[in-house]
């Protein structure tokens, strides 16, 4: 019943969509988009609401795409990975970490699982608590990347600690080193791993940006990453160094959410609609799911893995959930982040704490909203596994690589 009503009303809907065309300059659907906005940030939007706003923007940028021709959209994406090489290894990166890191710690213990995994879970059966698909999730990494005992192990990006923790306790006998670019992340892991008695990892704090594994000593049998990538532009020079740091025979194995078709940024041109780079992911890249595949001089595709959107839908409704229950908890965290430290009590700083507490929770919606578009089938979460080429250079054909 529910898709017959979809298929009448949708031409209904291009007809408002062409009036709207007609009778409202795109001045004037900015204003209305910005009033919406506000509405929703003062906490007066339900849910269901918010919800059917995102779908319909999703919908929006897929049609912009879909409605060129294939020609076109070859020329669009060999465009993007050229830009791309000619770009930084990343901007906006100090504004980026300051949007999702300056709430504490403690507030994100209260909305992630016992794991502290800040990236999608997965849900074999469907039935799994947050924590039984945070350790699916992890176990499975640990099947795709090939690790085991003895080896010598590099996590980029390692955020709480989820990952490198989980592979120092799994492989005792391996050497495991993780970079994380916060010093108050890097002291929460260390702590958890003395409490565990882990005495395998080693962690440093540094910006990704500018690490470099430069001593010849220091050569992996795995690297890892995890929903690191998205926050790169450069990957010729990012994985040249990679390349660099793996041993002969070496592995780097990267878990990245995609679009299975377009690859765009995440950029703040000042339009009420960039809401999602502007609050949470300013500099940020979304892969399509062949996109690593044009960059193959210093690493070649072994392997790709698709995994269902809906898997992460479900993680970020589980997190959504925990801070709905944890509301009082999380308050004070949030009033101390963004509260007027000078007048708490104002109008204006009670304002802007209502209004960080419904950003997260739309930031959750949103997400979730994305990656279970189409069942999952539009955007979802890539995994690649690359081997080191030896001597640099271009790779076979990339269609290849892809089985």
């Amino acid at each position: 019943m529910f898709v017959m009503i979809s298929v009448l009303l949708y031409p209904v809907r291009l007809i408002l969509r062409v009036l709207c065309s007609v009778l409202f300059p795109p001045s004037v659907i900015d204003y209305l988009t910005s009033v919406l906005i506000s509405v929703l940030e003062a906490n007066l939007m339900p849910d269901f609401i918010t919800r059917m706003g995102i779908r319909l923007l999703l919908r929006e940028r897929l049609d912009l795409h879909r409605h060129k021709s294939h020609s076109d959209q070859i020329e669009e994406k060999s465009a993007f990975v050229a830009e791309l090489r000619s770009m930084p290894v990343a901007i906006n990166t100090d504004e980026a970490n300051e949007q999702h890191y300056e709430l504490p710690t403690d507030f994100f213990k209260l909305c992630l699982g016992p794991n502290m995994k800040y990236s999608s879970c997965i849900y074999p059966k469907g039935n799994e608590t947050l924590e039984e698909a945070e350790r699916a999730m992890l176990t499975l990494y640990c099947e795709r990347a090939k690790l085991g005992p003895g080896q010598r192990i590099l996590e980029l990006g390692c955020g709480w600690g989820s990952l490198c923790l989980f592979i120092a306790e799994r492989y005792p006998t391996s050497r495991v080193k993780a970079v994380s670019n916060s010093r108050t992340q890097r002291e929460h892991i260390m702590a958890l791993a003395f409490a565990r008695g882990i005495k395998n990892l080693q962690v440093i704090t540094a910006n990704m940006v500018e690490f470099d594994e430069k001593s010849t000593s220091d050569r992996y049998d795995r690297i890892v990453s995890v929903e690191m990538l998205e926050h790169m532009k450069n990957y010729d020079v990012v994985f040249r160094r990679v390349s660099r740091w793996l041993a002969p025979n070496g592995l780097f194995f990267c878990h990245v959410f995609a679009h299975k078709h377009y690859a765009y940024h995440f950029e703040d041109s000042g339009k009420p609609q960039d809401w999602m780079a502007r609050h949470f992911f300013l500099g940020g890249t979304m892969p399509s799911a062949d996109l690593f595949l044009h960059f193959q001089r210093d690493l070649d595709v072994v392997k790709r893995w698709w995994i269902n959107g809906c898997h992460y839908s479900k993680t970020l409704e589980a997190w959504l959930r925990n801070q709905d229950r944890r509301k009082r908890e999380c308050w004070p965290y949030l009033v101390d982040t963004y509260g007027d430290p000078k007048n708490p009590n104002s109008r204006a700083s009670r304002r802007n704490i209502v209004r960080w507490w419904v950003r997260w929770r739309v930031f959750y919606i949103a997400c979730s909203e994305l990656f279970r578009y189409n069942k999952g089938e539009e955007w979802g979460v890539l995994f690649y596994l690359f081997r080191k080429r030896p001597g640099g250079g271009f790779s076979q054909s990339p269609g290849k690589a892809f089985r």
